[in-house]
């Protein structure tokens, strides 16, 4: 037997880099448009604008097919409003806090994923999964030692939590989605929700301050969010060509931890001996839960590529 491997097979780890780098660069600029007098709530409808091209993108290469069965716009909406209202969060976060210390937070999310995946869908998980929560666990609580004081009191963190917690659930139910719907239907979604929730934005939005509108406020904005929608394209194919519960902590995991690389070399700014720990810690944590092995049945195999061929 033929045990080369597939096009398929390094298709996901191609597509999964590519969110990797994608989404690292994103987040550690992400904040600049608001730093420049573009409000974040703007930010986030340039952002959801951003997502049409790529939804375009993946249905036409679908040949325009979506599933619309009640179930898979239930799922659909879920990853969705998930992914979305993680975002809306996130960017108001990236501009109370440290993009180094927001994103290595957040790039515990495969514990939230992990652990749903263990109580209620019955999966296990390795000694090296095991040890990747527990170092998650231990990562956590240093990332709010803050002996400088904290200008926001500490809203970063609980932000940074909360959007940790929505992108978890988010990557449990795309994980569950891909079996009874195709990824380009999943991406479909994500993109309607995100675009439904920009009328909530613009209401948050306070116009009586000064907005820029100039090359630095919009346009900066969606030089940078694009980035973030490829990454979601790419993340889609991610899911499409390879196993969620690997795909899943490699993506969101490392491209946070990418963030908080490249945040810290952009600004030349070194931590203080607890958070570096921290940090320290939610590497190897989420470099552990990156390369635990797929313990995937035959039958998630069976059902992968029914949905594919379908």
């Amino acid at each position: 037997m033929n045990h080369a491997p597939s096009p398929a097979g390094r298709a996901w780890l191609f597509n999964a880099l590519t969110t990797v780098v994608l989404w690292g660069i994103w987040g550690a600029f992400s904040g600049l448009s608001p730093e420049r007098g573009f409000p974040e709530t703007l930010v986030y409808c340039v952002w959801a604008l951003t997502m049409i091209p790529p939804a375009l993108i993946v249905l036409a290469q679908a040949g325009w097919k979506l599933d619309r069965s009640s179930r898979a716009i239930v799922y659909g909406v879920a990853v969705g409003a998930l992914g979305a209202g993680g975002q809306m969060v996130l960017f108001y976060a990236v501009t109370r806090g440290p993009a180094y210390l927001i994103f290595p937070v957040i790039s515990l999310s495969p514990v939230v994923t992990i652990a749903l995946s263990f109580l209620i869908m019955g999966e296990r998980t390795g000694r090296l999964g095991a040890l990747g929560i527990l170092l998650a666990l231990l990562a956590l609580p240093t990332f709010d030692f803050a002996p400088g004081g904290d200008a926001h009191g500490g809203s970063w963190l609980w932000m940074a939590l909360f959007v940790m917690a929505c992108w978890g659930l988010q990557a449990y139910f795309m994980k569950s989605a891909n079996h009874i719907m195709s990824a380009e239907s999943i991406f479909f979604y994500m993109t309607v929700t995100g675009l439904a929730l920009i009328p909530v934005a613009w209401a948050m939005t306070d116009f009586s301050r000064p907005i820029n509108y100039g090359a630095s406020g919009p346009w900066l904005a969606a030089a940078i969010q694009v980035l973030n929608a490829i990454g979601a394209l790419t993340l889609v194919f991610a899911f499409r060509y390879g196993k969620a519960i690997i795909v899943a902590p490699l993506t969101n995991a490392g491209a946070p931890l990418a963030t908080a690389i490249i945040s810290l070399v952009a600004l030349g700014v070194m931590p203080g001996s607890l958070k570096l720990v921290g940090i320290g810690l939610a590497l190897a944590a989420s470099l552990l839960l990156a390369i635990e092995p797929d313990t995937a049945t035959d039958e998630d195999a069976a059902l992968d590529r029914e949905i594919q061929s379908a």
